[in-house]
């Protein structure tokens, strides 16, 4: 008999991948977490019944969201990454030298130990000496931040449940303040392209362009997300993600990456024509 698991991305599509075991299934005080090993992804971590990665594709997700604010700012020292029980973002970030403290905050200790017990490879560096984790609630915590951080990574579940409240104005100024005269906040703005997941993104958008002055959005394609199309919140203080983007010193790092290359963080901003007429409808 085989076995399924299938993810809702639309009240009329389905996305299902054929699973050969379930490792991991435990219900926490917050959520539902399952991991499923699985022959074409490898393994597979999801949260409520919704895919959060996969190991065969999550290097997408965590190279875009990490390298290309990394990329902009040339001075990023102290990092808050909000969400991202797994690893990934910290694993990326812990590869630049020039990071003095990473705080990540989680709010679900089980994620973190499952994903540390089965996603080793996503979790390998949570142990680095300038990895510090807080288990709080992000609002609560980020509220006694002043002017403290340089970058701000919100790798959040989707705008539904435990993860509602990070999307809000609230939100997004405590953020604001929490980040130094420079700082730069990037978010996951999940895909534009059912619906219901497109009217969330301009709720979103409307919000973060009414806090930060400069404010873009910027795009990857990542097979398991909804759609196959997954789209990134770029919010800064001070620096324009193309205009102040100095590629040289960037591959200059000889970081190696799987997906992320100077070229594609340009190509990136350049949304198409139906993403960019719904960013203006909100702007």
């Amino acid at each position: 008999m085989e076995l399924w698991f299938s993810e809702f991305h639309a009240p009329d599509v389905k996305h299902s991948i054929r699973i050969n075991r379930h490792l991991y299934s435990e219900k926490s005080d917050y959520q539902q977490i399952d991991i499923f090993d699985t022959p074409e992804f490898g393994k597979v971590l999801t949260l409520d019944g919704n895919v959060m990665l996969t190991e065969r594709d999550e290097f997408i997700y965590n190279e875009m969201i990490t390298h290309v604010p990394m990329a902009v700012h040339p001075r990023i020292r102290d990092v808050l990454v909000i969400g991202s029980g797994d690893g990934g973002v910290v694993k990326e970030l812990t590869r630049y030298d020039s990071v003095q403290r990473i705080d990540l905050v989680e709010m679900d200790t089980q994620v973190i130990e499952a994903c540390r017990t089965y996603l080793p490879e996503n979790a390998c560096r949570l142990d680095d000496d300038r990895v510090h984790i807080y288990y709080d609630n992000a609002l609560r915590f980020i509220r006694r931040c002043k002017n403290e951080y340089d970058l701000i990574i919100v790798d959040s579940t989707d705008p539904f449940g435990p993860s509602e409240g990070y999307f809000t104005r609230e939100f997004y100024g405590i953020c604001y303040n929490a980040l130094r005269e420079d700082g730069i906040m990037v978010n996951q703005q999940g895909s534009p392209f059912y619906k219901h997941d497109a009217e969330e993104l301009q709720r979103s958008h409307k919000r973060i362009v009414s806090t930060f002055p400069i404010s873009r959005v910027y795009q990857a394609h990542i097979p398991t997300y909804a759609a196959g199309y997954w789209l990134f919140g770029f919010a800064s203080k001070k620096y324009h993600p193309i205009d102040d983007f100095h590629p040289e010193q960037w591959k200059n790092l000889h970081l190696g990456t799987q997906y992320y290359t100077t070229r594609l963080h340009i190509g990136a901003f350049y949304l198409p024509a139906f993403l960019e007429k719904m960013l203006e409808e909100v702007e």
